[in-house]
């Protein structure tokens, strides 16, 4: 085969984002003939960080790599998990004296790499480094092995994730967005070979607000006062997208937005 078959699952909330993963994520790898499987996982651990048995039974279920996002620091054993495992990333824009790495090389096979780099946006979120800058720094380590580089945004304004989209158009093969939680409809491939879509949308409850009890939600916005986070559990879906990317250019040739079950 000349080329690599991606599957990106979208932000995995809680227990019932794990399950069902563990119910649905066999169909999807044998369907689409999947040779890499990327999760971002920073809302697992009940909607805050990711655990070391969260970790595992992703890995143990298929997923070969899990990216995060800004939640993940919510939730302190996230950073022992950052320690353990290469394949379980934190933004690269962090300081760098966050434990955990921000972008890792999996072998598909002895001839295929593909690179993974997770970054977050800073619009409406913290203050860290410029990730346009950071992305090339990355772009330039990564590209000494493998041409083949899946980028997972991490940020809340549509205008800096469409902005990188176009910004790394032809350097990357893939700029998935994700924190949203809210499934795009812009998923496509630019110009110059990137797959981009702005949010995959959460793998979780939609029968809520982002994921938590719409009640509680609802509540939050009218009193403008804290309230104790739970959440949802009903209208779960699988959400995320397949790229399909030639092995030699690096190049996105298919893009598929998945949503099971769909709306």
């Amino acid at each position: 085969m000349n080329f690599v078959n991606v599957l990106f699952i979208g932000d995995i909330v809680g227990k019932v984002g794990y399950q069902i993963i563990e119910k649905f994520l066999r169909k999807f790898l044998d369907e689409y003939k999947i040779d890499i499987c990327i999760a971002n996982g920073e809302n697992i651990a009940n909607g805050k960080g990711i655990s070391m048995d969260d970790a595992k039974n992703l890995f143990e279920l298929g997923v070969n790599v899990i990216t995060s996002g800004n939640h993940l620091w919510d939730n302190w054993e996230s950073r022992k998990v950052l320690a353990k495992y290469k394949n379980v990333l934190r933004p690269l824009n962090y300081p760098k004296e966050n434990p955990g790495n921000g972008y890792t090389i999996f072998n598909v096979n002895e001839n295929v790499k593909v690179g993974v780099l997770n970054l977050q946006g800073r619009i409406y979120m913290s203050p860290i480094d410029c990730p346009f800058k950071v992305a090339d720094w990355a772009i330039s380590k990564i590209s000494e092995e493998t041409k083949i580089i899946f980028v997972d945004f991490h940020a809340d304004a549509t205008a800096e994730k469409i902005s990188l989209g176009w910004y790394l158009d032809g350097r990357v093969s893939a700029v998935c967005g994700t924190h949203t939680h809210t499934p795009t409809a812009d998923g496509k491939i630019l110009p110059n070979g990137t797959a981009y879509i702005t949010d995959v949308g959460m793998t979780g409850p939609y029968d809520s607000s982002l994921g938590m009890k719409k009640e509680i939600a609802i509540k939050r916005f009218i009193t403008q006062t804290p309230h104790k986070y739970e959440m949802a559990s009903e209208d779960v879906r699988f959400c995320g997208a397949f790229i399909q990317i030639e092995k030699e250019t690096g190049k996105a040739i298919k893009f598929e937005q998945i949503i099971f079950p769909k709306f």
